[in-house]
């Protein structure tokens, strides 16, 4: 199995280009990479205009019906779109973000939202995220599978480029996906921040007391 995890441009008018995960290469050849070296020491890039969150209606892993708006409505949320077949990025970014989670007071944790969304419909079903979830340390999670292009038309407004999984010649099957988590505001539902795949749980840490509040990190 190959993963690619794809670059993609910012509302900021900044682009970053993020390396491959399991082998393959970013595809978006067009859109300059960030340079590591003069990356900004905060982790999180607020967006000078924030985007609306995605009127997303799929199943969750108790196999029943969640609308994103409805249920998150109020709430600060982490969003993230992976696959539970993908061998590094995405167990290491749902398993710091739990590990964040889990410093905040018992208030704050309880109403922050952490919401993973599959792009890997298919193989992803409700019972095999649940699993894979909880071994990431994300039992509080919210997993969510459905369609493939329900998938692509959330993702695509909040600028994560999300391609359909790709069966190779070999038998192996390429996933490639933008690896940034947004974060939104209680205050008014609106996606203000951006984090990276290289995001540590630590960064996480010391942003999640604010976020919560609606605050910038």
């Amino acid at each position: 199995m190959r993963t690619k995890i794809l670059g993609v441009a910012l509302a900021t008018a900044a682009a970053l280009a993020l390396t491959a995960c399991g082998g393959g290469s970013g595809g978006d050849s067009d859109k300059p990479a960030a340079d590591v070296s003069a990356a900004p020491k905060k982790a999180a890039i607020t967006l000078d205009r924030p985007n609306p969150k995605p009127d997303l209606v799929l199943t969750d892993t108790s196999e029943k019906k969640y609308e994103l708006v409805k249920e998150t409505k109020g709430h600060p949320v982490l969003l993230y779109f992976g696959y539970t077949y993908c061998p590094d990025v995405c167990s290491t970014v749902v398993a710091d973000m739990a590990d964040a989670a889990k410093k905040l007071p018992k208030a704050d944790r309880d109403n922050l939202k952490i919401v993973f969304v599959t792009t890997d419909p298919e193989r992803d079903t409700p019972k095999r995220m649940r699993e894979w979830l909880d071994a990431q340390g994300g039992q509080d999670i919210v997993g969510l599978t459905g369609s493939f292009d329900t998938v692509q038309a959330a993702a695509k407004p909040l600028g994560i480029l999300v391609e359909k999984p790709k069966k190779e010649k070999d038998g192996s099957i390429t996933v490639s996906h933008g690896a940034q988590v947004i974060g939104f505001s209680p205050k008014d539902d609106g996606g203000h921040w951006v984090y990276t795949a290289e995001t540590t749980a630590a960064q996480y840490a010391k942003d999640l007391p604010k976020i919560v509040k609606g605050e910038n990190p």
